[in-house]
């Protein structure tokens, strides 16, 4: 090839580069300062409201975020009904878990902000806010997890396909490569692995979800007996119902690093969670965040940072959607 073809090359590519990074940068927690300055205090307003009817609305917050982001960007695509002959990735299989919770802690926040801003916030931001405060406002104490700017400026995105989301999510039956594999596709590294999966500290799982574990033959090793005899107490072996049980039963409600002291004790519910103390490449950033809560906290902070400027659509790539469920 010759020199100036090379060289075309070579600048095509750093075109894309740059412009996959402008909307990133583009993203500031001031954004709406000027055309909707109390957007903050509106969703924090909902997010407090659904927490005190049911704290199913904090896990299940921070966990549609979590599968938004890593299926098509941080596009509030997760939030779309589907239609006839349109199912989307609210209905994938890996999303059926989705509690209603989540979509309706945003719904309900969306709706408030359009009535003070018409047609000014988009659903994704709203949605990285709503995560924010769900962290924060976890209980009705201090014991919520920290507070963070939320950067802000990302549009909806303009499709949603249950198509896409099939081995986009981790797995709890997921080896420590193919998670791995999952988060540097979006830039994340190992350090964001462990941090984020400690959002396990609030929420639940269904039975389905680590049933297996608890009733292994032989015993599962690296699952505390006794932590494995109450999970048997709560999941029926013929599987005739799925219940769901606390992902940290020692602080339930609370925003903390104790899920790090859980693993150290064989006490991660998740295959994928418990992974993370038996593999060496993670157990030291696992006895580290056990250790300070502080450190974790910081961690934590960088880690949702960036996973919320994952795949952020700007121009002509997105729009802001009136009601978030359904496209313009």
């Amino acid at each position: 090839m010759a020199r100036s073809s090379w060289f075309m090359v070579l600048v095509l590519l750093l075109v894309f580069a740059l412009s996959a990074r402008l909307s990133d940068s583009a993203l500031t927690p001031d954004y709406y300062n000027r055309t909707c300055p109390g957007v903050a205090s509106i969703v924090s307003g909902v997010v407090r409201q659904k927490r005190d009817a049911t704290i199913r609305t904090i896990g299940s917050t921070i966990r549609l975020f979590f599968h938004d982001c890593f299926v098509e960007g941080c596009d509030a695509s997760v939030l779309i009904q589907s239609t006839p002959g349109n199912p989307t990735e609210m209905d994938a299989d890996d999303n059926k878990s989705l509690a209603f919770e989540g979509y309706d802690t945003v719904r309900g926040a969306k709706a408030a902000v359009e009535a003070a801003c018409p047609d000014q916030v988009s659903c994704a931001d709203i949605l990285a806010l709503a995560t924010r405060d769900a962290i924060v406002l976890v209980h009705t104490d201090r014991s919520g997890g920290p507070f963070y700017e939320v950067e802000l400026g990302r549009l909806d995105g303009l499709s949603s396909s249950a198509r896409s989301v099939a081995g986009k999510l981790p797995n709890p039956n997921h080896s420590m490569n193919q998670l791995i594999a999952i988060f540097r596709a979006h830039g994340l590294t190992m350090s964001h692995l462990v941090a984020l999966s400690a959002a396990h500290t609030v929420g639940l799982a269904h039975c389905g979800k680590f049933a297996s574990r608890a009733y292994s033959s032989p015993p599962d090793p690296t699952l505390n007996p006794k932590y494995a005899a109450f999970l048997r107490s709560r999941c029926p072996f013929d599987r005739s119902s799925d219940p769901t049980v606390f992902m940290d039963q020692a602080s339930p409600a609370r925003f903390d690093n104790q899920y790090f002291r859980n693993l150290q004790d064989g006490g991660g519910l998740l295959g994928s969670d418990q992974l993370l103390y038996t593999d060496n490449r993670t157990r030291p950033m696992v006895d580290s965040w056990a250790a300070s809560d502080a450190a974790f906290s910081k961690a934590f902070v960088d880690a949702i940072v960036k996973l919320g400027r994952v795949g952020v659509k700007s121009g002509r790539q997105g729009n802001i959607r009136k009601q978030c469920d359904v496209f313009n």
